[in-house]
């Protein structure tokens, strides 16, 4: 198959860009001394994480127990679960773990260590730290912090140390904001390891990251892991955090030119918000790339084109700028494929339910992405 040949909308990776990434991160943080456990949610696909692990990834992070079921049966059995638990699903987690799966849990309140504990002794679980104030966690000073890891640890649970996501960092406008960014986190979430263990309890694992922070930290000392997922294909937000150039977003939207709006100076093409998703990452960034970037066919940006506006299958090319341009109804005629880089890699990805994979060579093949929770 070829690229003309593939309906459109459709979801379109780059292969060799996708092994820049993984390889960019696994040789940044070996450089950094520090274990990369990568959050496969952006992906959810086990080719990928196969990939990742043969970089030289040591297990994986989902943030879905269905992610965790599907990688655990392909053969992935050290697992985070870097979400809150929802308590109806312990009897799940209990199966996944007697089936044999190293499936470790996070938590963040009394309540939830007290319900683990009554779901049976061994489980494993983390305790997520707050370093940022961006959403979950314990304040790593909060007496609450060693409550949990008393009730864990009388419980019969198994604490297996702390964990944060400095989510804050997508909200960094420069370099030396990332790094500070990324310091913060590490020096809060150690900190709250030293409580714990100033305090006669375990934790073994320090556990670290998002995409920003892993890329631009320049020290990791105590810590022992770091997660990323977003990097594997990269974004828009990634682009203007500075993370990632335009030409190492490795995912794509293959779509179609169906009409015209002359007058508006629009081009309107078969991918609309259910292809590209609703998120608008990078509104309130410096430069805001509507619903997504616009390339040709080959991949190549078109400086100051975006994808403006968007309904659920239709999705309107214009300049960044506005102005009507009534010629581009004559440069992109009716049938012709653009590619749309999107704002959000994980959001975009989530609407189809595989990718098609463009080698070096030309050459397409079919990767199946899952989905559910």
């Amino acid at each position: 198959m070829k690229l003309i040949d593939l309906d459109t909308p459709t979801a379109l990776l780059d292969e060799a860009c996708v092994q820049r990434n993984i390889q960019r991160m696994q040789q940044r943080l070996d450089a950094l001394g520090v274990a990369l456990r990568p959050h496969v949610k952006t992906a959810k696909c086990v080719e990928i994480a196969r990939r990742m692990q043969a970089a030289g990834a040591r297990g994986i992070t989902v943030s879905t127990l269905k992610e965790a079921e599907v990688f655990f049966e392909a053969g992935f059995d050290d697992i985070l679960y870097a979400v809150g638990i929802a308590l109806p699903r312990l009897a799940q987690v209990r199966a996944l773990r007697e089936r044999g799966c190293g499936l470790k849990l996070v938590l963040d309140s009394l309540e939830a260590a007290q319900a683990v504990c009554a779901a049976g002794p061994g489980l494993e679980v983390l305790i997520e730290i707050d370093t940022d104030g961006h959403r979950a966690g314990v304040d790593p000073e909060a007496a609450l912090l060693l409550q949990i890891g008393q009730a864990l640890q009388a419980g019969g649970a198994v604490l297996g140390g702390v964990m944060t996501h400095a989510g804050a960092s997508y909200e960094c406008r420069s370099p030396q904001a990332l790094q500070a960014m990324a310091e913060q986190e590490r020096a809060r979430c150690v900190r709250a390891a030293q409580r714990l263990r100033q305090a006669g309890l375990p934790c073994p694992r320090v556990s670290v990251g998002s995409t920003p922070t892993a890329l631009a930290a320049q020290r990791l000392d105590d810590v022992t892991e770091v997660r990323a997922g977003v990097y594997v294909f990269n974004d828009l937000v990634m682009h203007g955090l500075g993370v990632c150039r335009l030409d190492d977003i490795a995912l794509s939207v293959l779509t179609t030119v169906i009409g015209h709006q002359p007058a508006r100076g629009w081009v309107l093409v078969d991918a609309g918000w259910m292809a590209l998703s609703r998120d608008r990452g990078t509104a309130d960034q410096p430069v805001d790339w509507g619903y997504g970037a616009v390339c040709d066919e080959q991949g190549q940006p078109i400086d100051g084109l975006i994808v403006s506006g968007a309904n659920q299958e239709h999705g309107i090319v214009s300049w960044r700028d506005g102005h009507a341009d009534a010629a581009l109804a004559q440069r992109f005629p009716i049938g012709q494929r653009l590619r749309i880089l999107p704002n959000h890699a994980c959001a975009t990805a989530a609407q189809f339910g595989h990718y098609e994979v463009l080698g070096s060579n030309g050459a397409l093949q079919r990767w199946e992405r899952f989905s559910g929770w």
